[in-house]
């Protein structure tokens, strides 16, 4: 066994580390031996090798207890609680940032993060400190990203909300000490300030006021070194990593003010500012306090959805017996009791029971749903009447909660292009403000010796960059958490802005303006096919098939189909085919199953049929003989019919009040798609289009300018919906998951789509507001400063303001939309 080359002990099966000394590499043991070689190879002492007497002592002792926590978190076990794996080797974990206090936190983390190999995304929400990152777990362990953050000053764990309610609430608490503290101590300042400046006006004796100044002082020490103790600790943190956050001025503003004050205590020469420090410090700490409660609130939606899942669940043995378990550790194929006002655990199918389930929290449904047996429940859903028993399908990270979460939190970590451009202005905002403090502090020196520290004071002070970073994070925050209650979930984050800009709605018909649905209404036979037999056929094809139309047939089924399927071939759209004996089986619309057999539509009883308005679907079968002749026969025609989904025609017209274009796409024929195009309302339709059809349309719309929202069932449409500005999905349980649209609408209500349209009208006008606030404040504020208009209290005033007031700005947004019930 081969031994390491820096301490001696042999070298695990399971290692495999070297170090490059003096151009040969040369094993290491573990990772403490292989720092400290790296150490010495950077620092040029190679020679250390050479003149060694004896091997070196183990770097194990060297591994910063830090990495030696986090490595727990690369067991497979424990990272299925949080680590989502996406491919073989790529992962995507949502993580609690700890230690943030302004928007330069966030820029710095991401941009460290980002640096390392084996990192693909990282999006950092300021609102929550919540961070959604995407590695490559070949290249790079979860146990190096955790303590990269580490390095950097920060603490990262990975995302509990017990843990995160525990982190949040020692920090309410926290900055409520300090906050008391503050103003107790800077009550009694600010009585023996205003002594000061009385005497100033009538006069007092010298013993007086250098008394009043050191009991100020003495006041003072615990505001310093206690209460404004976050802001020197975070500066000192980016001043180490050659970075400018918020806190920099803060600190050196309150550093200046402090010494300038006990210089002029200790030689009674010059002004103090020491009500000025208690009055900064208690402001500061103040905003901050309701930042963080503002914070809280917009994302309470998010923490609400999360809470849902219950921390117990009772598990039935196979006897019957109960057993009160973690929900934790269920497992699939678990069988669950759920008591009447129980929460479910875990998606399942219910086996025993019926029961109304109140899925409101998740889908913005307000009636209880009844469920059967057979159907499925989905996690955090609540039992309301009877007892219910169920079979787990779905765990942890799989079930539909997770999905809807992890959709909402990426909706609200990525950034659209006015959150980038305004994060690197902030970013390199505070050293402009830094230089330009210095400038000041020189004119004033020279102008007016007496003036330089109190306005080179206020110029540090007043600037404020965090609310030129908090302008679109927060209201962002604050619309998806207040839509998704409204059962409109977001899962990008530009699609806000691209809806309030959409200039033309398409509209599927199938599933989004009706129903979805459908039953069968009537079956017509050709030929000397059975009625039966064509039903069984047909429910066979469609059995492989998730569209509103398979289930119509999937529901109607009297006796059970046997008849097993091969090849079959999902046509998106279109229709279905598959192989049962010797027979090619096609099931469709009239234009796919022409296209695939060959058949004429002559007869006269189609054309009759296609003129009710209802849907038509065809079933027709194909042998081909010894030299490759195709027989084709049509069996069927069944006739689905399907109802206008509730608020649709309202919807349509609300669209067009606002000067949007509306259009009706469906692969159904031309008098089905008629009909529902004239009880909504929408003049311009397309009939019979394929997938493929249906995106060269989208395409011809854009061609012409218009920027295009596509509403559609998030699984037939997605080419349609990948193409569309903004897409917005009609989502149910089993859709969820997989669709890739920009929005997806959780409720049977269609009108709260407009309450979506709204609220992005609302949030890009909040956000203007913001920006237009922070930039036009800082651009008053500075010159006034520079210019000893401002005082160093009103600055602090005027700073703590502005951040808190672009929060509560935002927050407008979680009282704006309401549910359509």
């Amino acid at each position: 066994m081969s031994k390491c080359y820096h301490c001696g002990l042999p070298i695990p099966n399971n290692i495999d580390l070297s170090v490059t000394i003096e151009g040969k590499s040369q094993p290491m043991c573990c990772i403490g031996c292989q720092a400290v070689a790296e150490a010495i190879v950077d620092a040029n002492l190679q020679d250390f090798y050479k003149y060694r007497t004896d091997n070196a002592p183990t770097g194990k002792a060297l591994i910063p207890e830090s990495l030696m926590q986090h490595t727990i978190y690369d067991n497979p076990a424990i990272q299925q609680k949080f680590v989502r794996l996406e491919g073989e080797h790529i992962k995507e974990a949502s993580l609690i940032l700890e230690g943030i206090t302004c928007a330069a936190c966030i820029w710095l983390n991401e941009r460290h993060l980002r640096t390392l190999t084996g990192i693909i995304d990282v999006q950092i929400n300021y609102s929550t400190h919540r961070a959604r990152i995407r590695w490559n777990d070949s290249v790079l362990k979860l146990s190096n990203i955790l303590q990269a953050i580490t390095n950097i000053g920060y603490i990262a764990h990975p995302y509990d909300p017990a843990r995160q309610q525990e982190v949040l609430e020692r920090e309410r608490k926290q900055q409520l000490r300090r906050i008391g503290v503050t103003g107790v101590l800077g009550m009694q300042v600010m009585m023996f300030s205003i002594a000061l400046y009385a005497g100033d006006w009538y006069g007092m004796a010298t013993e007086f006021k250098s008394l009043f100044h050191w009991i100020n002082l003495i006041l003072t020490i615990p505001i310093i070194f206690y209460c404004a103790e976050p802001f020197f600790k975070t500066a000192w943190r980016d001043i180490r990593h050659g970075q400018f956050g918020m806190d920099v001025p803060i600190a050196l503003a309150l550093s200046l003010a402090f010494l300038g004050s006990v210089y002029t205590t200790l030689y009674n020469n010059g002004q103090v500012y020491f009500d000025s420090i208690s009055m900064f410090v208690f402001f500061l700490l103040t905003s901050r306090y309701f930042e963080l409660r503002a914070r809280q609130h917009g994302a309470r939606v998010a923490d609400n959805l999360i809470h849902l899942v219950p921390t117990m669940a009772t598990r039935l043995g196979k006897d019957g017996t109960e057993e009160l378990v973690l929900a934790a550790d269920l497992e699939v194929e678990d069988r669950l009791l759920i008591r009447p006002g129980e929460n479910i655990p875990a998606d399942g199918t219910i086996v025993a029971g019926k029961s109304k389930v109140d899925e409101s929290l998740l889908t913005g449904e307000s009636n209880p749903i009844t469920k059967n047996s057979g159907q499925t429940v989905i996690a955090g859903t609540i039992n309301i009447d009877s007892p219910l028993q169920i079979q787990v399908d779905k765990i942890g990270t799989d079930t539909v909660l997770s999905h809807i979460l992890r959709l909402l939190e990426r909706a609200q970590t990525e950034k659209p292009t006015i959150t980038q451009l305004a994060d690197r202005v902030a970013s390199w905002f505070v050293l402009g403000v830094l230089l330009l403090a210095v400038g000041v502090a020189i004119y004033w020196w020279n102008v007016d010796p007496d003036m330089w520290l109190t306005t080179t004071l206020a110029v540090l002070v007043v600037t404020c960059p965090c609310a030129l970073s908090l302008a679109t994070p927060t209201a962002i925050t604050a619309a998806t958490s207040s839509l998704t209650q409204a059962g409109l979930l977001i899962s990008r984050g530009h699609a806000l802005e691209s809806l309030a800009h959409a200039t033309h709605f398409v509209f599927d018909k199938t599933g989004t303006l009706t129903k979805g649905r459908l039953h069968l209404l009537s079956t017509h036979i050709f030929g000397n096919f059975s009625e039966t037999k064509c039903l069984q056929y047909a429910t066979a094809l469609e059995r492989h098939s998730e569209h509103p139309i398979a289930q119509a047939f999937i529901k109607s089924e009297i006796k059970p189909s046997r008849f097993a399927v091969k090849e079959v071939t999902n046509h998106s759209g279109a229709g279905m085919q598959g192989q049962i004996n010797d027979f090619q089986y096609f099931i469709g619309t009239p234009t796919f199953i022409i296209q695939m057999t060959g058949l004429s539509m002559e007869d006269k009883l189609l054309q009759n049929l296609q003129q009710d308005g209802n849907t038509l679907v065809l079933l027709a079968n194909m042998k081909s003989d010894m030299v490759g002749m195709k027989f084709p026969k049509l069996m069927g025609a069944f006739i689905l019919g399907d109802e206008i989904r509730d608020g649709a025609k309202e919807l349509i017209q609300a669209l067009k009040n606002q000067g949007k274009s509306v259009s009706l796409l469906s692969g159904d024929h031309a008098a089905a798609v008629q009909k529902v195009a004239t009880e909504v309302g929408i003049e311009t339709i397309g009939s019979s289009l394929t997938p493929e059809e249906k995106l060269q349309q989208v395409k011809a719309l854009q061609a012409q300018g218009a920027i295009v929202a596509m509403v559609g069932d998030g699984v037939n449409d997605a080419p349609v919906l990948a193409q569309a500005q903004v897409s917005i999905a009609m989502g149910n349980g089993t859709q969820i998951a997989r669709t890739s649209a920009d929005m997806i609408l959780l409720t049977e209500q269609l009108p709260n789509l407009l309450t979506g349209i709204n609220t992005a009208h609302k949030t890009l006008k909040i956000i203007r507001q913001n920006i237009i606030w922070a930039i036009g404040y800082n651009m008053l504020a500075l010159p006034a400063a520079a210019m000893g208009l401002v005082a160093p209290w009103m600055a602090a005033i005027g700073m703590s303001l502005s951040s808190l007031l672009v929060v509560v700005n935002a927050l407008r947004l979680t009282t704006g939309s309401k549910k359509i019930k």
